[in-house]
C-alpha cells in the first residue's frame, strides 16, 4: 500500500530506527508463527487482532496495540476486516519492555502510526518526516490498560483441558468434570492452574470466554448472540462480566479509549467469579478452590 512493500522482510534492515507498513487483511486472515530481527508494534485501525506467543494469547481492538520484542515467535489472526498498520523498530529506539505488552493507542499515536505508513522507508531524518517519526517514538510509551490476555499452559496436565474449554466456550464445566478430564483431583487442579497461569480455573474460563467473545463481536455478531455462544444465560449477565473484566461495555469496547476496569468488589464483598449464577455461570463451575 501507498507504493510500499507489504513484505515484512523488507522492513528489517532499513537504515532508520522506525519502519512502518500498511496492509488491509480480511476477516479470518491468519499469519503463521514467525519472528523478526526488529521489535514490532502490531496494530489495526479496524477490527480486532488475536496475537499468540509462548507467553499467551492477547486480543486487541483499535484502541490498543501489542508490542512484540525482537526475536520473539508470534502469530496473529484477524477478527473482522483489519486495516493493519504495523511498526518495525530498532530495539534500541523504543523504551518498551522486553516481553509482550499491550499498549494504549491514543488518538495522536493512531494518526502518527497511520502517517508513518505513508512515509518513504528511507525518510529524511532532518526534515518533516524525521520529526513525525521522532514524535511517534515519544508517544510510543507503555500505558497500563486492561489487557485481554489468556495464559496458555503447554504442559500435558492442563493443555488438553484448556483446549477443550477454548473449543466449546459455552460449556459449563463442574470442578469434578474438569478434574476428571485432566486426570487429577479438584484440589490438584486448582494448584496446577494457579502455578501455570496465575489464575483460578474459573477465572481462566472467564478469560477464555472473553477472548472468544471479543473475536465474535469484531466479526459483527450481536451481543445477544455472543452471550449465548460463550455460555451466559442473558445478555445483561454477559455485559456485567465484560464490564467488570475490561472496564467498558461490549458495544463500546471497540471505540472507547482504554480505562481502568471497575473495582473487583465492594468492601466486604468479593468479586463474582465465572461460576457466579448472577453472571450467567453455573454455581458448580470450578468457582472456588475445594475445601482442604
Amino acid at each position: 500500500m501507498y507504493g510500499k512493500s507489504e513484505d515484512r522482510d523488507d522492513y528489517q534492515d532499513v537504515p532508520r530506527p522506525v519502519a512502518a507498513m500498511a496492509r488491509d487483511l480480511p476477516d479470518g486472515h491468519h499469519i503463521p508463527p514467525h519472528r523478526h530481527r526488529r521489535a514490532q508494534l502490531i496494530y489495526g485501525i479496524t477490527g480486532a487482532i488475536t496475537v499468540r506467543t509462548g507467553h499467551g494469547i492477547w486480543v486487541v481492538p483499535a484502541t490498543r496495540g501489542v508490542w512484540i520484542p525482537a526475536g520473539l515467535t508470534h502469530e496473529m489472526t484477524c477478527a473482522g476486516a483489519v486495516a493493519m498498520r504495523t511498526l518495525y523498530l530498532d530495539p534500541a529506539a523504543a523504551r518498551l519492555p522486553a516481553e509482550p505488552t499491550v499498549v494504549s493507542v491514543t488518538p495522536l499515536l493512531r494518526h502518527l502510526i497511520d502517517e508513518a505508513t505513508r512515509l518513504p522507508v528511507a525518510y529524511d531524518r532532518e526534515g518533516r518526516d524525521g520529526k513525525v517519526m521522532g514524535l511517534l517514538l515519544t508517544e510510543l510509551t507503555p500505558q497500563p490498560v486492561p489487557a485481554l490476555r489468556l495464559p496458555v499452559p503447554d504442559g500435558p496436565p492442563l493443555a488438553g483441558l484448556c483446549a477443550a474449554v477454548r473449543d466449546a466456550p459455552e460449556r459449563r464445566w463442574t470442578t469434578a468434570e474438569a478434574a476428571a478430564f485432566a486426570h487429577t483431583s479438584p484440589r490438584t487442579l486448582h494448584r496446577w492452574f494457579s502455578a501455570a497461569t496465575g489464575m483460578s480455573p474459573a477465572r481462566w474460563v472467564e478469560q477464555a470466554r472473553l477472548v472468544h467473545a471479543v473475536t465474535l463481536l469484531a466479526q459483527g455478531t450481536s451481543v445477544t448472540a455472543v452471550a449465548a455462544r460463550v455460555g451466559y444465560a442473558t445478555p445483561s449477565a454477559f455485559t456485567a462480566m465484560f464490564r467488570r473484566a475490561l472496564g467498558t461495555t461490549p458495544a463500546a469496547y471497540f471505540t472507547e479509549r482504554p480505562r481502568a476496569p471497575e473495582p473487583p468488589g465492594r468492601p466486604g464483598r468479593p468479586a463474582p467469579d465465572a461460576g457466579d449464577p448472577a453472571l450467567g455461570g453455573d454455581p458448580r463451575l470450578i468457582a472456588a478452590a475445594p475445601t482442604p
